[in-house]
């Protein structure tokens, strides 16, 4: 199964849910033309809730970075939301944890683009 994503608004805040595996194929083109998107739309303040994602690939993570640098170009920022603890380790093990800012709850991470 490919992930599967929708989006929706909190404020002026775009919330992208995604579930299913970020992988080679499918699964990273359909995460990049979401979030080009949105980007191309003037969405400038983007959240992805990873709570449903159960397994990232080395392409996956190089979509997601290409996606902030994306999303940073067009004047705008990228944050995650309630990452697995797989996820979570595979961003600490590469080091992404620091290039991303990721969140617990919603609420905050809504709050933290103001």
């Amino acid at each position: 199964m490919s992930v599967k994503m929708s989006s929706r608004q909190v404020g002026d805040v775009t919330v992208v849910d995604a579930a299913g595996r970020i992988t080679l194929g499918e699964g990273a083109s359909v995460f990049r033309d979401v979030i080009r998107d949105l980007a191309a739309k003037g969405n400038k303040k983007i959240l992805v809730n990873l709570a449903d994602v159960s397994y990232i690939d080395s392409s996956g993570i190089g979509e997601m970075v290409s996606s902030f640098t994306t999303v940073t170009n067009h004047g705008g920022q990228l944050k995650l939301l309630s990452l697995t603890k797989r996820v979570k380790d595979l961003l600490q093990i590469t080091k992404l944890y620091t290039v991303f800012e990721v969140f617990e709850d919603e609420a905050s991470a809504v709050r933290s683009f103001a």
